[in-house]
């Protein structure tokens, strides 16, 4: 725990679930922005690529230029929720768990966690050429549990993050002997 007085202790992360008795953030992790920054992209094409023909065609028509606006607010509000999902799309890897929480809409959350000592074995799926160039893949968490599989998809780094995981998952076993 930080007191006031540590300057160069980095502020507590804001996450929508409480932190459990000794429990510190190790590392918060997202989706590579490979999942938004296309798909935003795209959604600007088919909201500007209209607006522009209806510009060209029908300049005059007052009812076209609504229709137009129409549209428009439509694909901005689907881009802004792809950015809501993706920036609200975490996974938490704590010196105890991993939590996978995710909101969808401010009007939806799920929240999974995983302890680290029922995670059994992880395994890397980085396959191809983007993934692989862009140096992001999956890391598949096999548990304990009733649902066996936690997946951490799509994330930046995956080695590293397969790598602080072991290391806090043996911490964690050898402290509880």
């Amino acid at each position: 725990m930080t007191t006031g007085t540590d300057t160069n202790a980095a502020p507590a992360p804001r996450l929508p679930f409480p932190l459990q008795a000794d429990e510190r953030v190790l590392a918060l992790v997202r989706r590579h922005w490979i999942h938004l920054w296309p798909r935003i992209t795209f959604y600007a094409i088919i909201a500007v690529v209209p607006l522009a023909l209806v510009g060209w065609f029908f300049r005059d028509t007052g009812i076209a230029w609504i229709v137009a606006l129409v549209w428009a607010a439509f694909w901005a509000v689907r881009a802004l929720l792809a950015w809501y999902q993706f920036h609200h799309d975490i996974w938490v890897v704590t010196n105890q768990r991993i939590v996978d929480s995710i909101r969808t809409t401010p009007f939806s959350l799920k929240i999974s966690t995983a302890d680290l000592v029922n995670i059994q074995d992880m395994s890397i799926d980085r396959s191809g050429i983007v993934r692989t160039v862009l140096d992001f893949g999956d890391i598949i968490c096999q548990t304990a549990a009733d649902n066996q599989q936690f997946r951490l998809s799509g994330i930046a780094d995956p080695r590293a993050i397969q790598a602080l995981v072991d290391r806090e998952r043996d911490r964690e076993r050898t402290r509880g002997r």
